[in-house]
């Protein structure tokens, strides 16, 4: 049985005030590549994810839009979800 997935994750510091958007494609339990919001490129861990890293790295329509999930996914749910968590007690 293979596994494959892609995890995305916001990490929030103060609100929307310092945000960071990450997102990992893992293979069998093992991180191929990523994308982080602060270093604003795809980065491979493994020699299987470095060629797809390089890849997308050279698409600047795929790198703008992996940019702006800051805003359009990470700062918009935060608006979304914020008073469901922030107001359960």
């Amino acid at each position: 049985v293979f596994l494959e997935m892609v995890e995305a994750e916001c990490q929030y510091l103060n609100g929307t005030e310092r945000v960071r958007f990450v997102e990992r494609y893992i293979y069998n339990r093992e991180q191929l590549l990523h994308f982080d919001s602060d270093v604003g490129l795809y980065v491979g861990g493994t020699p299987l994810g470095e060629p797809q890293a390089k890849y997308w790295n050279s698409q600047p329509e795929i790198l703008e839009q992996k940019r702006a999930e800051v805003d359009t996914f990470c700062r918009h749910n935060y608006q979304v979800f914020n008073p469901f968590v922030t107001e359960r007690k």
